[in-house]
């Protein structure tokens, strides 16, 4: 029950930092959270006064982008779409550690600018209070910009995200999370469309034999498979046809990592030093 009631309460927080706009423009993503913004925005502002804004680039599938358009859509609000060209930023194409934070200082950028044309009076983004205990140099480009991370403001943990999305009914209140596929590359790795297709095509056929939850990491010409470990043997089991098919997109070995799946694991290569250079 006490459960419950700090939940609720931190709704009452949420919708009440909402209700201080009367127009926003909410960087959506088609994440569960981001859909929580959004569904509270249109609950509390009306769906006129609320413009969901929806980018595309080399780094994420158009299957994300398209469903993420789909999804926005059937809250009735309008759709901004956009198109970013993120690797023609010197940093984010050899994917250096400073990558993350130029990927969300153009992003944030472009949703200032559609602030501007809808005279909106805010961009909100999806950052929750997890956020804040992890790797995020896209933090500080957001803070510079003035994004207001409003699920942060109601002190909202991706748990609560979950339970509060299911009680909405929301449809994709337990969808995995995605992340660039920058993510996938050791740092300093220059990004090519080959190798980014490569990934992609890998993670696409993966999720479409069941494994929801997957990363393909790349070393030089090997494919490091990453799943939950209840999934591993199953993964084995179709280790014959995915060995075939992932060396037909290009690999020449396919290994699976035996600590399981891990979000953000190339990031275990930067020392506590440069993190905090990153962030600070």
């Amino acid at each position: 029950m006490k459960k419950m009631e700090n939940i609720m309460k931190k709704e009452n927080e949420l919708n009440s930092a909402m209700g201080k706009y009367s127009k926003v423009i909410v960087a959506f993503s088609g994440g569960i959270d981001s859909t929580l913004v959004l569904d509270t925005a249109v609950k509390v502002l009306g769906k006129e006064n609320v413009i969901a804004a929806i980018a595309n680039s080399e780094l994420f599938t158009d299957t994300e982008f398209n469903s993420a358009v789909k999804l926005a859509s059937k809250f009735g609000v309008k759709v901004a779409e956009v198109n970013l060209n993120y690797l023609f930023n010197e940093e984010i194409r050899n994917n250096r550690p400073s990558s993350w934070y130029w990927m969300k200082k153009i992003f944030y950028k472009k949703m200032n600018e559609l602030k501007a044309e809808f005279n909106a009076d805010i961009v909100l983004d999806g950052m929750i209070m997890d956020d804040n205990n992890d790797f995020r140099p896209g933090l500080k480009a957001r803070d510079e910009e003035g994004i207001i991370s409003i699920l942060q403001l109601a002190q909202i943990y991706k748990v609560e995200v979950r339970e509060l999305a299911e009680r909405r009914g929301l449809e994709n209140w337990n969808k995995v999370a995605s992340c660039s596929v920058s993510s996938r590359f050791p740092y300093n790795t220059e990004l090519t469309s080959v190798l980014i297709n490569r990934v992609m095509k890998s993670e696409a056929y993966l999720r479409k034999l069941g494994y929801k939850t997957v990363r393909v990491r790349v070393q030089d010409k090997t494919a490091r498979i990453e799943v939950p470990v209840r999934e591993m043997v199953s993964l084995i089991n179709n280790m014959k046809e995915i060995n075939r098919q992932l060396k037909l997109y290009g690999f020449e070995y396919i290994t699976l990592d035996l600590e399981g799946f891990k979000s953000g694991r190339m990031n275990d290569e930067l020392s506590a030093g440069e993190k905090s250079r990153l962030v600070n």
